[in-house]
Formats: structure tokens, sequence, C-alpha cells
């Protein structure tokens, strides 16, 4: 556990918050929240979690348990590191680890109790060597590629797999795959893909199938299958980008203003002097950069506004360029004193979701969250 999250004495939390450049909280409530919202609208199907990047940069070892706590009992990572980190805190779930058996590791899944995602015909062969040679038992589930043409057997090579499920142990606990462009509900590749997964789940009858993201759920009960797999709108991104999120808000970032200062008409500011003042200006240097996970990209171009963040109710422009440790913000337009030394600037929370700050960088929630740095005091709030 990190000294900088606040399950550690008062004393030592109040020290951490008051020397970090930048507080991240993390609300544990709202992603339980969420995961029952997804849960409601998907019962009598299970509801499992995907918790790869670090569950999405909120942090594994705290969002698994809350998880877990309301009903959650079925975990989704990349890879066996994070696998072993959610055993650890889930020691009865089940996990599959979505990137696969890399070379000579089918051992670690069994130590750790972990199940892969077959995703192509050698990775199938290797696991059933091992699973012969030392009678694991623990299963895997195999990943037909229906579309999307990253990862997974192709629905030929299903066909030829589909006849072993009538022997008895042919160990697949799951026959999964994954829509391209779910978040387009109307997108007609949907359909193409819903068909023919089910096609193939005719094949493999009496075996759990999962199709469907975040943004599959809301396709309907027809996607649904047998599991669902939520991960971004778990933690407050908007399933279907261009609608109302449903999901509540998962994270507030907040930064410290380091400095208030006045510069004349015609100063410029930061690196590389891109941004230059049309009139007599007061800036505040907030203490979050690149090197925080707070994208570069943020700040102004040729062809796009800046993000904005908000001080004292109001949203401030950023000017110049985003350094590594430090970014500038215009608060000419504040009554004085309201930006001081010391207090803090919100840079995600309020109207700039995950989503919205996404789109000021040219990127997606997704990218937002999962560089969330390591440097902020976390705050958990349960």
């Amino acid at each position: 556990m990190s000294l900088q999250e606040t399950t550690l004495q008062p004393a030592m939390i109040a020290s951490g918050e008051a020397e970090a450049g930048g507080v991240l909280t993390i609300d544990l409530a709202a992603i339980a929240a969420n995961w029952k919202r997804l849960y409601g609208m998907t019962v009598p199907v299970e509801c499992a979690a995907v918790v790869k990047a670090d569950a999405y940069g909120c942090g594994i070892e705290r969002v698994v348990p809350a998880l877990k706590k309301v009903g959650c009992r079925t975990f989704f990572v990349a890879d066996i590191a994070e696998g072993r980190r959610v055993r650890a805190a889930a020691p009865d779930a089940v996990i599959y680890v979505l990137n696969g058996l890399m070379p000579s590791t089918a051992p670690a899944f069994a130590e750790a109790n972990l199940r892969p995602v077959i995703n192509s015909t050698t990775e199938l062969a290797e696991w059933d060597t091992f699973v012969s040679s030392s009678n694991w038992d623990g299963g895997a589930a195999l990943h037909v590629d229906t579309g999307m043409n990253r990862l997974g057997l192709t629905p030929e090579e299903s066909v030829a797999v589909a006849a072993r499920v009538q022997s008895e142990g042919h160990g697949f606990k799951l026959l999964m795959s994954h829509l391209a462009c779910a978040e387009i509900l109307d997108h007609p590749m949907n359909d193409r893909q819903i068909r023919l997964f089910r096609e193939i789940r005719i094949l493999f009858r009496g075996v759990p199938s999962s199709l469907v993201n975040s943004a599959g759920i809301f396709l309907g009960g027809t996607a649904h299958c047998d599991l669902v797999r939520p991960g971004i709108a778990l933690f407050g991104g908007n399933p279907i980008p261009g609608q109302k999120n449903a999901m509540r808000p998962v994270v507030e970032l907040k930064g410290r203003i380091t400095q208030v200062r006045q510069i004349k008409k015609g100063d410029t500011v930061g690196y590389g002097a891109s941004w230059t003042a049309a009139r007599p200006s007061r800036l505040a240097v907030i203490a979050i950069g690149y090197g925080d996970g707070y994208f570069r990209a943020a700040a102004a171009t040729k062809s796009k506004a800046p993000a904005n963040v908000i001080i004292a109710g109001k949203p401030c422009p950023l000017i110049g360029r985003i350094s590594m440790d430090l970014l500038a913000v215009d608060v000419t337009d504040l009554p004085a004193g309201v930006a001081r030394r010391g207090e803090f600037a919100t840079l995600i929370g309020g109207d700039i979701g995950v989503d919205e700050l996404g789109a000021a960088c040219g990127t997606i929630g997704y990218e937002i969250l999962t560089n969330l740095g390591r440097r902020y005091h976390r705050n958990y709030r349960d």
C-alpha cells in the first residue's frame, strides 16, 4: 500500500496531502453503484468486472474488494501480474487473463489459479499439453474473433474445436468474443457480430458465453449472453458517447496552486513561448504536468481551444505548454485574491469529466484514467 493512500494514520494522511502537488479522490462507492446499475440492467445474466490497467488507473487493491463486497465474483485482467494482484484481493474470485497464454507461462496460471483466455490454436495446443501433463483442471476461456480482427480463433477454427465439447473434461469454462463498434448503438457491425456469435454458441452448447463490454450492455438482452464484461462504465466513463452519461463519476483530480503571478501585455508563457498575453494578465501555476499523466495535448493549438480547470467554481483556460511538473492557467477574469498559493484547482470533477478532458486532449476517457499518475496523494471514498 502506498504511503500516499488514506488508509494510514490521520497525521500521515494530512502530511501526505499537504506535501502533494495533486490530490486524486477515487469514489469506491460510485464504482460499486455503477456495477450494481449495470447488473440491474442485465440480471439474471452474471455481471463481471474488467479491472485491467490497475483497475483503469483507480487501483486494483482497493477497487476489487469494493466490487466483491457488492456481489461481483468474476474479474478480467490483461496479464498474469494483474491476475495475481486480483487473486490477493479476492481469493475466491474467478479471474480471466485476456491477453492469453504467453509461451511457457502455463504453470503460472495454475500457481495463481487464473484462467487464460485462449486466443489462437497455437495457445490451445500449448495449454492442452500443460493440462494433460499436470492434470490441472482450472479451465480456460476460448476467444472467437467475430469481426474485431485482433485476437481470437477464426470462426472456421472454432468449428473445428467445437467437437471436443462433447467429451467430459474439455476444460472450456467460457466462450467469448468482443464487439468492435458497440459504442455506436446502430452500427450494422453490432448485428453482424451478434448473429455470428449466436451461431458459434450453438456449437458450444453447455459452455457459458460472453460477448459484450460496457457499451454492449446497452444493446439489450439479445447481446448479453451468460456474462457481461463492463470496464470503462464502472469507472465513470460514458459507455455511449453522445448520450447523457448514465454512470456516476468516480474520480476527482485537484492540483495545488504553487504561485500566482502578474505578467505584462506581450509577455509569453512556457516552453516555446507558445502563448502571448494579449493584455496584462494574472496566471496561476499548478503543480501538475505530463509527468503526472496530465496530457501535454490539453494545451491550446492552432486548431483547438485549451482545456479548462475550475478555480472557485469558474472555468479558467490553460495557457502555454504543459510541462513535466507544472501547468499555467489564466485567472485574469477571477476576482483578485480568489486564486491563491496553496489552494486547489479542479482538473477533473464537476463539469470536467474524464470524457470531457479526453475530448479536450484529442483522446478518450480510457486514456485519461489509465494515465493517472502515482505522484498524486490518493484519497479513497467508501
